[in-house]
C-alpha cells in the first residue's frame, strides 16, 4: 500500500484512507442524493431570488416615491428646482461612497448577516424622514442620505448571491425577474406616492409605506434566504480560487476592459434615468400648466396625476424593456457572440431620439409626449438585466462583489449622482422670470442633455463588443497565480498550500 504523502500519490486524489484497499464500503451500496454545488437545494435558491427581488423592489419603489411627491415638497418648503435636485443627490453620494466598503465585506464575509443589517438601518432611516418639519429641509437631506447605506449593503451583494445559484441560461433567467424590479419598484414608487399623497393630503404620509415593507422583507430574509457557498457552482469552485487583497482586485478590475466600457456605458443609463427619475413627473405637470390641461398648485396640495401616470409608464416599459432586451439578446447569440453588448448599444440609441421627441412635443401635444416618453423608456430599458450578466461572466466569483461596488461608483458618481441636481442648475440658470412659461421652457431645455448622453453611452457599449468574447473566455478559464492555495490530499483531508513550496 503506498503512502499518501509519496511522490506515486496522485497530485488531485480525493481518495481517503478508508477507500485505499480497493473495497467499496457500505455506503458505497446504496447511492446517496448528491448535495448541490451551491449548499442550497432547487426550491431554496428560487425561493431566496424571489425575496431579493422583492427586497430590489422596494428600494426603487423607496428611492421614487420622493419623486412621486416633489411638486409638494417644492411648495411645502419654499425651494427651487437646484434645492429640489439635491434630495436624489445626498442619496446617491451615501449610496456610491459606501458601495466599496460593502463590496469588500461582501467577498468576505456573510452576505445575509450584512443585508439584514444594512435593510433594517434603511427602514429606520426611511421611516425617519416623514417626520422632518417644515423649517428644517436639512433634515430630509440627512435622512435621504443614510437611506444610501441600506442600499448599497443590498445591491452591491445580491447579484453574486444569485451567481452562486444559478449559471448561465438559469442565472440570466433569474437577473432578468432581479432587474424587472427595478423599473417596477420605481413605477410603485411613483403611483404609491402620489395616491397615498392625495388620500392623506399630506407628502410624508408617502415616505411612511416602503419602511414597514422593508421589515418584513428583513424577515423573511432572516427565514428564507440561505447564504451559498461563493462560486462553488462554476468550474472554478471558491476553493480552488484564493481570495487576493483589495487593491490587486482593483488592479484587475481595470485591466478588464469589458468591464470597464460596460460600466462607462451603465454610466450613460444612469444619467439619462436618474434625470428622468427626478425631474420626469413635475416637467410633465409643467407642461399641462403651460397647456392649460391643469391647474397651478393651489394650497398645500399639487396635482399627482401626471406622478400617477409616468409611474405606469415606468412599470409598463421597465418589463417590456427588460423582457424584450434578453430574448432579443438570446435569439442574437446564435448569430454572435457579442450580442449583450450590441443590444445594450442599439437601446441607447434608440432612446435617444425618443426622448428628445418627448422633451421638444410637450408643449404641443400631451399624448404625443406620453408616447415618445413610452418608447423612450422600453428602449433604455433594454439593457438592465444584460448589463448585470455582463459584469457576472467577465469577472471571476471572487471579485465580483467589489465589481459591483466599483460599478455603482464610477456610474452613480459620473451618473444620477449629479444629475438630478445639474439639471435643475441648469434649468434656474436658463430662467429669466418666475413663471409657469419660464419654469416650463427652462427645465424643458435642461433635459433634452439626457438625449446625447444616451448617444454616448451607446458608443461605449458598441466598443465593449470588441472585447466581450476574450474577457468571457479569460474570466471561465481563469487560473490562479504561482502563489495560489491548491488541494492537496494529506490523511483524507483537503489541504491548502501554497504551489511555489510544491514546485520547490
Amino acid at each position: 500500500m503506498a503512502d499518501p504523502s509519496a511522490d506515486s500519490t496522485p497530485f488531485f486524489s480525493d481518495d481517503v484512507e478508508g477507500d485505499e484497499s480497493g473495497e467499496a464500503g457500505p455506503e458505497s451500496e446504496s447511492p446517496q442524493e448528491e448535495e448541490p454545488a451551491s449548499g442550497v437545494s432547487n426550491c431554496r435558491a428560487k425561493l431566496t431570488v424571489g425575496v431579493l427581488c422583492l427586497i430590489n423592489l422596494l428600494n426603487y419603489m423607496d428611492r421614487f416615491t420622493v419623486a412621486g411627491v416633489l411638486p409638494d415638497i417644492e411648495k411645502y418648503f419654499s425651494i427651487n428646482d437646484g434645492t429640489s435636485g439635491l434630495l436624489q443627490t445626498v442619496f446617491i453620494c451615501s449610496y456610491m461612497f459606501l458601495a466599496p466598503l460593502f463590496g469588500y465585506l461582501g467577498d468576505r464575509y456573510n452576505r445575509k448577516i450584512i443585508m439584514c443589517v444594512g435593510i433594517s438601518f434603511w427602514s429606520v432611516v426611511t421611516f425617519a424622514s416623514s417626520y422632518t418639519p417644515k423649517d428644517h429641509f436639512w433634515a430630509l437631506l440627512v435622512t435621504r442620505g443614510l437611506v444610501g447605506v441600506g442600499e448599497a449593503s443590498y445591491s452591491t451583494i445580491a447579484p453574486t448571491i444569485i451567481a452562486d445559484l444559478f449559471v448561465k441560461e438559469k442565472r440570466t433567467s433569474m437577473l432578468t425577474v432581479f432587474c424587472l424590479a427595478i423599473p417596477v419598484g420605481g413605477g410603485l414608487g411613483y403611483i404609491v406616492g402620489s395616491k397615498v399623497d392625495d388620500l392623506a393630503g399630506d407628502w410624508h404620509w408617502a415616505l411612511r409605506v416602503t419602511p414597514v415593507l422593508g421589515l418584513v422583507a428583513v424577515f423573511l430574509l432572516v427565514f428564507v434566504v440561505q447564504e451559498p457557498n461563493r462560486g462553488a457552482i462554476e468550474a472554478h469552485p471558491e476553493h480552488t480560487l484564493h481570495r487576493t487583497s483589495w487593491l490587486a482586485d482593483m488592479q484587475a478590475l481595470c485591466k478588464n476592459p469589458s468591464f470597464m466600457l460596460s460600466t462607462c456605458g451603465f454610466t450613460a443609463v444612469a444619467f439619462v434615468t436618474g434625470s428622468l427619475a427626478l425631474w420626469a413627473p413635475a416637467f410633465l405637470f409643467r407642461a399641462a400648466v403651460f397647456n392649460g390641461e391643469r391647474e397651478p398648485c393651489s394650497g398645500d396640495s399639487c396635482s399627482n396625476t401626471d406622478s400617477l401616470y409616468f409611474g405606469i409608464i415606468t412599470c409598463v416599459t421597465g418589463i417590456l424593456g427588460v423582457a424584450s432586451g434578453v430574448e432579443v439578446s438570446r435569439r442574437l447569440k446564435r448569430w454572435t457572440p457579442r450580442a449583450d453588448p450590441l443590444v445594450c448599444a442599439f437601446g441607447l440609441l434608440m432612446a435617444a431620439p425618443f426622448l428628445y421627441l418627448s422633451i421638444v412635443f410637450a408643449q404641443a401635444s400631451t399624448v404625443a409626449t406620453y408616447v415618445f416618453i413610452f418608447l423612450g423608456e422600453t428602449f433604455l430599458s433594454m439593457n438592465w438585466a444584460i448589463v448585470a450578466d455582463i459584469l457576472l461572466y467577465v469577472v471571476v466569483p471572487t471579485r465580483r462583489s467589489t465589481a459591483e461596488a466599483f460599478q455603482i461608483v464610477l456610474s452613480h458618481l459620473l451618473g444620477d449622482a449629479g444629475s438630478p441636481y445639474l439639471i435643475g442648475v441648469v434649468s434656474d440658470s436658463l430662467k429669466r422670470e418666475e413663471s409657469y412659461m419660464w419654469a416650463f421652457r427652462s427645465l424643458q431645455l435642461s433635459l433634452l442633455i439626457c438625449s446625447f448622453i444616451a448617444v454616448g453611452g451607446g458608443a461605449f457599449f458598441l466598443a465593449t463588443a470588441v472585447f466581450i468574447e476574450k474577457d468571457r473566455l479569460l474570466a471561465e478559464n481563469y487560473t490562479p497565480s504561482d502563489d495560489a492555495p491548491i488541494v492537496v490530499p494529506k490523511r483524507g483531508r483537503s489541504t491548502k498550500v501554497p504551489v511555489s513550496s510544491v514546485l520547490i
